[in-house]
């Protein structure tokens, strides 16, 4: 079975983890006001000369990462090694905020300028505040 993908444009193959995916992906749109437009599925980068991925990687309007997703399936624990991968992906990303999610439990951590470190937050911005977050940053 597949799911379709409005971010690659393309239907994909129907795992536990693209369906953590793609119900975040509608809600980042319809709840928090991120256009598709700025969403992107399967961010590839660079760290240490390896390729890496990232679920979904939400830009401003420069365009330049603001947010990222870490998806997995619900019945993965979110424990300290997804964590560890977390922060070697924002080695590269710099972002303001990060979203770990199996879909039965997330996480949300902000970037934290005067004090230097990521700090737990309740609810997730609109796409807007954002914005207004990275430009006082």
């Amino acid at each position: 079975m597949e799911i379709f993908d409005p971010l690659r444009k393309k239907y994909v193959k129907r795992t536990p983890e693209e369906e953590v995916r793609q119900q975040i992906i509608s809600w980042l749109n319809c709840e928090i006001g991120v256009p598709m437009t700025l969403m992107m599925s399967e961010y590839s980068f660079i760290f240490n000369g390896l390729q890496f991925r990232s679920d979904i990687v939400i830009f401003d309007k420069k365009p330049e990462p603001i947010m990222f997703v870490e998806c997995k399936a619900p019945s993965v624990k979110l424990n300290k090694k997804v964590v560890d991968q977390i922060i070697r992906y924002n080695m590269v990303l710099k972002v303001l905020y990060i979203l770990i999610s199996n879909g039965k439990t997330s996480y949300l951590c902000e970037w934290k300028e005067s004090k230097g470190h990521y700090e737990f937050i309740k609810d997730v911005p609109n796409y807007n505040t954002m914005l207004e977050s990275k430009e006082k940053k």
